[in-house]
């Protein structure tokens, strides 16, 4: 019978007795509160964040590493690792990407460069799970490419009025404030963009349509336009033209939480298929007798510790200097690896289970679906790629 190694036999784990003791924490969050429920969101084709939001700001998930004047754990790197592994295993995709949204994608610059007006206002609620927020970057003609966004915010007096739209917003629906890059200066590249913190209550603020998605369907996404919107110039966060920085900073952190809960669900789907296999029979044994199973699922495992790996020594540089070239580098690495990877595993472990693979009642069809946005979302692989390429010298002529 194959069994997980136990976690002290582990080559690299830099947990201690205290990070277990939250991985219990939030394990049995993902066990009670989140998987028992996953298939009714799923059909509804979203979640209630606020309900999800104030249990997990309750037991303490969603300021790890924030300070503790507004709700923060001040907690190491370690634990921001261990609620995404955990998270990465509940039965959905959807239902942990809106809480790390809220933990670790829309608020990493509001505490870091906001002002203590803002991070009273907005990050303490948001820690304590009483808002909802949401991370508004894409946009119909710039995706992957942010150096091309058009939503404008224009000054004026105290104010920016803001007009323009973002697509793929996760949360976009439920939540109560986004995180907003937009233009404030004239240009057409990566200069002159600001983060501003809007309120979704705002007047000129539409949520123009749902979006309905292959997979991941419990968790909302929107189209957002902006009608000359008007918000406090006080929303912004931190200087005037440095949003595309303060946005870098926070893609690095998405990507990285982003691949350790993918490899965490791949890990996941290995297992079960394991299981699956150990119990299906055909032609008078079981399918895991088959030796060409037992390598495949095999390989798979050690591709998913070395992503662990990589994933772990991203985290290290993080807790060592987050904005430090080298985590962007090994962060762009960490995604890469995790988008393919769980592309193979998918699609390995759903050939297993044959015709039942195919079937919605089966977890695997779901996370076949689910796992498909690791490439996609947060940076293509191309892009990551870019990144690489730039930060290894490739673009330099001998």
């Amino acid at each position: 019978m194959v069994t997980a190694l136990p976690v002290q036999q582990n080559a690299y784990r830099p947990f201690t007795e205290e990070h277990e003791m939250f991985r219990k924490t939030v394990r049995a969050f993902v066990e009670k509160d989140l998987n028992p429920y996953v298939d009714a969101w799923e059909e509804a084709g979203e979640a209630p964040l606020h309900q999800i939001m104030k249990k997990a700001g309750d037991l303490g998930l969603l300021g790890l590493p924030y300070p503790s004047a507004y709700g923060g754990a001040e907690a190491d790197i370690w634990f921001t690792v261990v609620l995404h592994e955990e998270l990465g295993k509940c039965l959905a995709g959807g239902v942990p990407m809106a809480i790390g949204v809220q933990a670790d994608m829309a608020t990493p610059a509001l505490a870091m460069y906001g002002s203590e007006e803002l991070k009273q206002k907005y990050l303490a609620p948001t820690i304590r799970g009483d808002m909802v927020c949401s991370i508004a970057v894409s946009e119909p003609d710039a995706g992957s490419d942010v150096a091309r966004i058009r939503t404008r915010a224009v000054r004026d007096g105290d104010e920016y009025v803001i007009n323009g739209s973002k697509m793929y917003i996760t949360n976009g629906t439920q939540a109560d404030w986004i995180c907003l890059l937009a233009r404030t200066s004239e240009g057409e590249d990566y200069r002159g963009m600001s983060l501003i913190v809007v309120p979704t209550k705002t007047s000129g603020f539409i949520v123009s349509r749902k979006l309905n998605k292959l997979g991941q369907r419990s968790s909302d996404t929107a189209v957002l336009t902006f009608e000359n919107m008007r918000v406090p110039v006080s929303n912004r966060i931190g200087e005037e033209g440095k949003g595309f920085y303060y946005q870098m900073n926070q893609f690095q952190i998405e990507r990285l939480v982003g691949a350790i809960g993918a490899v965490s669900g791949a890990e996941k789907a290995v297992r079960d298929t394991i299981k699956y296999t150990q119990e299906r029979r055909a032609f008078g044994k079981s399918l895991i007798s088959n030796q060409w199973i037992q390598f495949k699922l095999g390989e798979l495992l050690t591709e998913i510790e070395s992503a662990r790996q990589l994933n772990y020594y991203c985290a290290a540089l993080v807790q060592e200097n987050p904005l430090s070239p080298e985590v962007t580098r090994i962060a762009s690495m960490c995604k890469l690896k995790a988008g393919r990877l769980v592309r193979q595993v998918a699609d390995t472990c759903i050939q297993f289970y044959g015709g039942m693979g195919y079937m919605e009642e089966t977890p695997i069809s779901r996370y076949y679906r689910d796992s498909r946005l690791t490439s996609i979302g947060g940076g293509a692989d191309e892009i990551m790629l870019q990144i690489i390429a730039k930060l290894e010298g490739m673009e330099k002529s001998s």
